[in-house]
């Protein structure tokens, strides 16, 4: 599953990490890095990148396919990297996973002042109405609207911040691609997620079947099919500490 998920799972566009990584960034840690599809993105403008995931699998599939990248069993509530250490520190698709009272300290401990926090959640755009529709047939249980599906989705794409938390600059921006796949790896990418992976086996076949028919009435015979993309990005800079280094 580990290697299904670094082959299917898409990475963000060029013009999302332009708006979401500092220029000036030196070293950065990516938080749940999973098999390092955002790690190896942030290879390509970062010298040294420290990935943290928790999972022994995914960490493997990261190590094998990542030559350069520092990996560490770790989680965002306790990174193991020292204080004030690292320019950047980057979530992809996974802040929901956070406890924010907990992760939002850590992160500002090992960033550096004036450092970056950023966050990005890159997958089908949602707001077209046919990839939300398919979304909702995906779903192992009782078929959602697409309003519904895009209504779910809004949480998981917020960041709210600890009301002390040592942050400024807050910014979001959007950032739309296509990404061109048959469809048999469309399929295999649905069956990546939580929600279809620990669904009842009969549950998780009839909603990948569902999805299955749709695609392929929209190829129209065609085994590629265009599916439109959305990164949606987050940033914050850390306040600079004060001069008595104080916690903050």
């Amino acid at each position: 599953m580990a290697g299904d998920y670094d082959r299917v799972r898409p990475g963000p566009p060029e013009e999302a990490l332009d708006w979401l990584v500092p220029p000036d960034c030196e070293t950065a840690v990516d938080i749940a890095a999973g098999t390092g599809l955002f790690t190896r993105a942030l290879q390509r403008r970062v010298t040294q990148v420290i990935a943290v995931e928790p999972d022994d699998r995914m960490r493997a599939v990261l190590t094998a396919r990542s030559p350069g990248v520092r990996a560490v069993a770790g989680r965002g509530e306790a990174i193991g990297v020292p204080d004030a250490s690292v320019d950047g520190v980057f979530v992809s698709s996974a802040w929901h996973w956070l406890d924010p009272d907990q992760a939002v300290p850590e992160i500002a401990r090992v960033l550096r002042d004036g450092g970056r926090l950023g966050v990005i959640w890159t997958s089908r755009d949602r707001q077209v109405d046919w990839v939300a529709e398919l979304d909702a047939l995906r779903e192992p249980h009782a078929v959602r609207p697409a309003a519904d599906a895009r209504s779910q989705l809004r949480w998981r794409h917020e960041v709210t911040l600890p009301g002390d938390a040592p942050f400024e600059n807050l910014a979001r921006a959007s950032f739309t691609f296509a990404r061109t796949m048959t469809v048999d790896d469309f399929i295999d990418w649905l069956a990546t997620y939580s929600g279809v992976i620990t669904a009842p086996a009969g549950e998780r076949a009839a909603g990948l079947a569902r999805a299955r028919e749709a695609l392929l009435r929209r190829a129209a015979g065609n085994e590629m099919i265009e599916i439109p993309m959305r990164s949606t990005c987050w940033r914050a800079d850390r306040v600079h500490r004060p001069a008595s280094g104080g916690p903050r």
